[in-house]
């Protein structure tokens, strides 16, 4: 199972880091907003999937955390584009953050008890970590507008709790 859960991390961080690097380099604000929108719903089906199948208490209170906060930060995201009257524009990168959140989620779907406990919470140290540093590297850094550029150092300053948060219960499920 454990070489299962390595492989499908490999796997998510390869398609993450390919389309991340070749998004002409530097995203547009409507690109950048859809990334980063994609990523939270991403986060929070996940999320929805280890409420309705884990047992583990710590598991399921994590769980609940990244839906509630996930769903506040896009939340604001929505309420800014509006503000803006800016469309999220579809890209490559939002693309790629879909089709291997649908295959981690085939997976994951076919495990139960322990062994989905401990998938998941691998996931999420994984994807937060992703996540994370296309934050720092390349969407903030590219970000043109203030505004979007402040919501995404306040979402990576939330996200980074969470990759902790992860990791301490990754460090309890076994």
């Amino acid at each position: 199972m454990r070489i299962r859960s390595t492989a499908a991390l490999a796997a998510l961080s390869l398609l993450l880091a390919a389309p991340l690097a070749s998004a002409a380099d530097k995203p547009t604000d409507p690109q950048i907003a859809h990334i980063a929108y994609t990523a939270g719903v991403i986060d929070v089906e996940a999320a929805k999937l280890a409420i309705s199948k884990s047992k583990n208490k710590d598991v399921v209170a994590f769980a609940e955390d990244m839906v509630r906060d996930h769903e506040a930060v896009n939340t604001q995201a929505l309420d800014l584009v509006k503000k803006l009257n800016v469309t999220p524009e579809d890209n490559d990168t939002s693309r790629a953050l879909t089709k291997a959140a649908a295959d981690e989620r085939a997976k994951l779907e076919k495990l139960d008890g322990p062994a989905f406990d401990k998938a998941y919470v691998d996931n999420e140290v994984a994807y937060h970590k992703q996540v994370n540093g296309a934050l720092e590297s390349l969407l903030i850094p590219s970000a043109s507008n203030a505004d979007l550029k402040a919501l995404l150092e306040t979402g990576l300053k939330i996200f980074q709790g969470h990759q902790q948060h992860a990791e301490h219960v990754a460090a309890t499920v076994k």
